[in-house]
């Protein structure tokens, strides 16, 4: 074959039979799909703005996320409900993005060893959620979740809310130096178990 017929340039053969260079244009198609996708979403008012009637959560129901978080019940327990005639008539209305603006992380979850929990705030008393965090077989004789007994003994760590909340307002969260000022205060003397109470009671209740 002479050198005129010889393919030249950047063909797509030279695509295929190159790792290196497959490897980088599939990058840059990625990068660029996700652009288009996800740069969006940051104008989109139903994405960046909160639904009507939510408010960030207080001192207690904050500390009461944190323990939600570090006993890792997110592990076993959504926090999202789908668009799904079933999911709904289980669970209530289904989630909207404009509920988790002040969620940080976001605790949507996929696993449900646990039942989804967006919508309990409200649906059980405080003293059911004690009696159920202390022991679950308590009021669901069949549950297989474990019991959190040392909730009702520890103490929140009050010191540690203002630094947390002034964090929270870097990243957008609307806490006043009122609010920041006052947290520890709001904390005090309350145990971990009234915070975890606390922060069950609320979720959800912006939407029904």
């Amino acid at each position: 074959m002479s050198n005129a017929n010889k393919s030249t340039g950047f063909t797509h053969e030279k695509v295929e039979t190159s790792n290196f260079l497959m490897i980088v244009l599939i990058l840059v198609v990625v990068a660029i799909g996700g652009l288009v996708e996800i740069v969006p979403l940051f104008f989109q008012k139903s994405t960046t703005e909160a639904v009507q009637g939510l408010k960030p959560y207080t001192a207690l129901q904050l500390a009461g996320r944190d323990i939600y978080v570090r006993e890792g019940c997110n592990n076993c327990h959504s926090q999202m409900i789908r668009p799904f005639r079933a999911e709904t008539l289980r669970y209530g209305h289904y989630s909207v993005a404009g509920e988790f603006v002040y969620d940080h992380p976001h605790l949507w979850g996929s696993k449900r060893t646990g039942p989804d929990l967006h919508r309990v705030g409200g649906k059980y008393s405080d003293e059911w959620h004690r009696i159920h965090l202390n022991n679950p077989r308590d009021v669901v004789p069949e549950s297989n979740m474990p019991a959190y007994p040392w909730l009702e003994k520890n103490q929140v760590d009050a010191a540690a809310m203002p630094r947390h909340m002034k964090a929270l307002r870097t990243v957008g969260v609307p806490y006043s130096d009122d609010e920041i000022g006052k947290a520890s205060e709001d904390v005090k003397g309350k145990t971990e178990m009234d915070a975890l109470v606390a922060y069950l009671q609320v979720l959800g209740r912006a939407l029904r």
